[in-house]
């Protein structure tokens, strides 16, 4: 049996918190809010943080470093997601009744579309703690970059290829992708947000404990 399954589900030893590991990077962790999809606060969010694994983290802060040379900082709004917080999405997924969200993150796809076209997975690149969701900020102005289309729009305008940007759009995603993807990261078909780092450390482990710096923290004081 490898490493990666025989690790504890609930074991965070080998994560960071990335606001200690990448202290440039800004955070708007959606799903510790109800500004998301669901429209309420996901499972598993105990506080507005952002985990990753040790060796995600390190890439993504030499992607920092290369994008505050260029004039920008990186945002970022989710990153490790417990398995709780999937079977959330799915439990929400469920419900037709509950459209209280469709008008802001899928307002062109019927809810079951959302599951059938794939923008949703039964098991998620984040519960292995090696993706991240993010944008990219003007260090000038503070605003994000123009993508044509905001985070987690469940739409064909979040495919990074997307014909319907403007150029300039389509530059702001491909300038925001070829920095992640030199620095070690792959990105998603899907959405221009999304990247995964090449080489993670448990790609067969999918984590349950909670996004919480002080779960970490107290794990990692206990051992």
């Amino acid at each position: 049996m490898s490493e990666q399954k025989r690790m504890d589900v609930m074991d965070p030893s080998g994560f960071v918190v990335l606001a200690e590991a990448v202290p440039d990077i800004v955070l708007e962790i959606r799903y510790y809010s109800t500004y998301n999809f669901v429209g309420d606060r996901i499972e598993g969010y105990e506080e507005p943080c952002a985990l990753l694994t040790r060796e995600a983290a390190r890439a993504l802060q030499t992607a920092s470093e290369e994008f505050k040379a260029r004039g920008y900082r990186l945002k970022v709004f989710d990153a490790y997601r417990p398995g709780c917080g999937v079977r959330h999405f799915f439990r929400w997924g469920e419900d037709q009744q509950d459209q209280r969200m469709k008008p802001y993150f899928y307002p062109d796809l019927d809810k079951k579309e959302v599951f059938s076209q794939h923008y949703l997975a039964r098991q998620s690149t984040h519960s292995r703690g090696s993706a991240v969701d993010l944008t990219l900020l003007d260090m000038v102005t503070g605003q994000e970059l123009d993508m044509g289309g905001s985070f987690d729009l469940l739409s064909e305008r979040s495919h990074p290829d997307y014909a319907g940007v403007t150029p300039e759009q389509h530059e702001n995603r491909m300038l925001l992708r070829e920095g992640m993807l030199r620095n070690g990261f792959g990105p998603s078909v899907r959405e221009w947000w999304h990247f995964y780092l090449i080489k993670e450390p448990y790609p067969d482990t999918y984590f349950e404990f909670p996004v919480s710096a002080d779960y970490v923290k107290r794990w990692k004081g206990g051992r």
